[in-house]
């Protein structure tokens, strides 16, 4: 579980196919100060699972669902790649609740610079649009942003000078592709409202 808190940028520095897998090695610095084998670490809000690690590099197996579901097969050596280690228990929640878990992809569409901040918009896909709300939450890249706007096939996030720095979204070009993730409670709220729409009931009967 993650926050979307970006911790630190990494870089790519090995791609290794492995057939319908890809072996990939990020180097890293503060996401590995208490790394462990098998620990998660999110790449670009993609949750993958640390298989080698030393203080300045870490790897990671991405199975083929992950490379048609996110922008990872796109990566190349020496992407910069946004980076967080997962939830500590007790720690503050400074984002959202985010697994980690790639709904899709989308496109940067505009980027709208201004003096304290930018707008960037992004494409919005039919499936994912009615999980999308504005002042809702939405992961870009691992990174927890509020959506500021949204239309039918597109929503925008208007991000500060830290978020800007601290992150790879200040060097976004339009047309690059990103991960998204939306809200899971929106999905779980979705489900249950299905439920009973059903005939299901929300508790047992007594």
């Amino acid at each position: 579980m993650f926050t979307g808190l970006v911790e630190e940028i990494g870089s790519v520095d090995n791609l290794e196919p492995q057939g319908d897998a890809l072996r990939l090695t990020i180097g890293a610095s503060k996401v590995l100060s208490d790394a462990s084998f098998g620990d998660s670490i999110s790449v670009n809000g993609v949750c993958l699972t640390v298989v080698e690690h030393s203080d300045s590099y870490f790897t990671a197996d991405v199975m083929q669902e992950s490379l048609d579901r996110t922008g990872l097969g796109q990566l190349t050596v020496g992407s910069r790649v946004n980076l967080e280690r997962a939830l500590a228990a007790g720690a503050r929640l400074g984002g959202h609740i985010m697994q980690g878990h790639v709904d899709g992809t989308s496109r940067l569409l505009h980027r709208q610079r201004s003096e304290n901040w930018d707008v960037l918009r992004f494409s919005l896909a039919p499936e994912l649009a009615r999980y999308v709300v504005e002042k809702g939450s939405i992961a870009v890249n691992g990174t927890s942003l509020t959506v500021s706007a949204v239309g039918e096939d597109f929503f925008e996030v208007s991000l500060i000078p830290t978020t800007l720095a601290e992150t790879t979204h200040g060097e976004l070009a339009e047309g690059e592709v990103v991960n998204i993730e939306v809200d899971v409670l929106a999905k779980y709220v979705e489900k249950m409202l299905g439920d009973r729409a059903d005939g299901g009931s929300a508790s047992p009967e007594r």
